[in-house]
């Protein structure tokens, strides 16, 4: 596994995320030597979606309102169909993710978690994957999506499902031991 100590990654999520794509990246990163830190809408808890029903619940860091993008050094988007569907619509969220492109800097997104990137306006004519229900938005939205475990272009890292976690986790580790990534445009 790289090290990637020092850099700091947000993690953007609110009530209703995949827990499972919120923690294994968290735990993986942290792992890795990065710092990992919660943005969401609101201060105070989070609280995840596992096996059909509220899961645990996690501390937020950071209000994304009071946050820039320059101040991390990766963005994860977790998937989970409330979660996507909240910050997709929220639009200090999308100016933070926008932030990321604009940066270069490498962004993950699984399984709904592309959702947002679409209300972002960041998917046009890029290679992304993502849970199935969500292609036609993609497509609709100028990406070119393809049904593989975990793709990535220009530091954009993106998987289908919580069974995708560990290549996502590997690629997204790696990208951002990489950093900058030229061409990486909003």
């Amino acid at each position: 596994m790289q090290n990637i100590s020092g850099k700091r990654v947000a993690i953007l999520a609110t009530d209703g995320f995949e827990q499972s794509e919120l923690f294994e990246p968290k735990k993986a990163l942290e792992a890795a030597g990065a710092q990992t830190f919660i943005v969401s809408l609101l201060p105070g808890q989070i609280r995840g979606w596992k096996d059909k029903e509220w899961g645990d619940s996690f501390g937020v860091n950071a209000v994304v309102s009071d946050v820039n993008a320059a101040e991390y050094d990766a963005l994860v988007l977790p998937g989970g169909v409330i979660n996507p569907d909240k910050l997709r619509v929220d639009e200090a969220a999308l100016t933070f993710v926008r932030g990321f492109f604009e940066r270069g800097l490498p962004v993950g997104a699984i399984c709904h978690g592309p959702w947002t990137l679409i209300n972002a306006d960041v998917v046009d004519g890029r290679l992304m994957t993502s849970y199935h229900s969500i292609r036609r938005d993609l497509e609709n939205a100028g990406a070119n999506w393809v049904d593989e475990e975990v793709v990535c272009e220009q530091g954009l890292v993106t998987s289908r499902t919580p069974d995708d976690l560990p290549a996502f986790c590997e690629k997204l580790i790696e990208e951002i031991a990489e950093g900058y990534h030229a061409g990486q445009t909003a």
